[in-house]
């Protein structure tokens, strides 16, 4: 794995996008002229990959593609940011060059209405991923229509994750007014995917009753007895497509890199073991985890051609 791999972590909120781009591009500089692949022509074959770390999807595709991309010969960044709309801007801007898990079709929509001139669909990797209600296995509710009735199960209380997600943005505009959550007295709390999980842990461990808002594929629906409520209404969309996004221009600049992402394609077995492996069996050193998979799916993930 790349040894010129920086993590920049941010946890701060930007309040504009010239904001953001002027932290980016400081935070470039310290490296000297290397740039993204993108800025520099492939001149110096350094590639941004921008994710939410909490986002395991995003996580575990990002060192997929580092491994990969290191092998062949390229230098490998990552941004890890906190929030999806400052996730956009620097994937429009070119200050990140791939988004290495975006869930643009349903999810992330109205990021794409803002952003999509400048942005690129390099490859969907793949199919059948879902917004998701979900409470513990031995809760008696089956369906997000039986809520209302069950106000105080839960306290009032829908566990979140963070305020800038799509599926915060699908709970908030669609799921609640559509089966009157509110007016039936429930609040969505948001604060963070590893928030929602060690609350989601602590009243499993009891065996206690919670409503927490999930997705799939996500290795936490194995790892805790849980169960996905019935959504009637389709309330929380359509099944969709996981993509890899790049910078407008990124293909013309790297079409060796865009051709390999377009030929990977994952379906749940692989998928499920892959988050796995890199997220808890791994914990610690994503790249290990990525290393073990790729030693047991040898076959999966091609190799980039120069």
């Amino acid at each position: 794995m790349s040894t010129h791999r920086k993590h920049l972590r941010r946890g701060i909120a930007l309040t504009s996008v010239a904001a953001l781009g002027l932290t980016l591009a400081a935070c470039g500089s310290d490296e000297g002229d290397s740039g993204s692949g993108g800025e520099s022509g492939g001149g110096d074959k350094t590639i941004t990959l921008g994710y939410i770390p909490s986002w395991t999807d995003g996580l575990s595709t990002a060192y997929l593609l580092d491994k990969k991309l290191t092998d062949a010969g390229y230098t490998v960044e990552h941004e890890e940011l906190q929030d999806a709309g400052l996730l956009y801007t620097a994937l429009a801007q070119g200050d990140v060059d791939i988004y290495p898990s975006a869930w643009p079709e349903v999810t992330h929509a109205s990021y794409m209405e803002q952003y999509s001139d400048d942005i690129e669909d390099l490859d969907t990797y793949y199919e059948g991923a879902k917004l998701t209600f979900a409470v513990p296995e031995y809760t008696d509710v089956d369906s997000i229509a039986d809520l209302p009735d069950n106000v105080d199960t839960f306290d009032g209380r829908i566990v979140g994750i963070e305020s800038g997600a799509g599926l915060t943005e699908a709970t908030q505009n669609s799921v609640i007014p559509e089966y009157g959550l509110d007016e039936a007295g429930y609040t969505l709390e948001t604060s963070s995917t590893t928030g929602m999980l060690s609350e989601l842990k602590k009243a499993t461990d009891a065996q206690e009753d919670i409503l927490v808002t999930l997705w799939k594929p996500f290795w936490a629906n194995s790892a805790f007895p849980v169960k996905t409520l019935e959504d009637p209404k389709g309330a929380l969309g359509e099944a969709e497509g996981l993509h890899f996004l790049a910078t407008k221009g990124f293909s013309e600049e790297n079409p060796e890199v865009a051709d390999f992402i377009g030929q990977i394609k994952l379906d749940d077995a692989q998928y499920g073991a892959l988050e796995d492996t890199v997220v808890n069996k791994h914990e610690d050193d994503p790249a290990a985890g990525v290393d073990e998979w790729l030693s047991e799916n040898p076959d999966v993930v091609p190799d980039v051609q120069s």
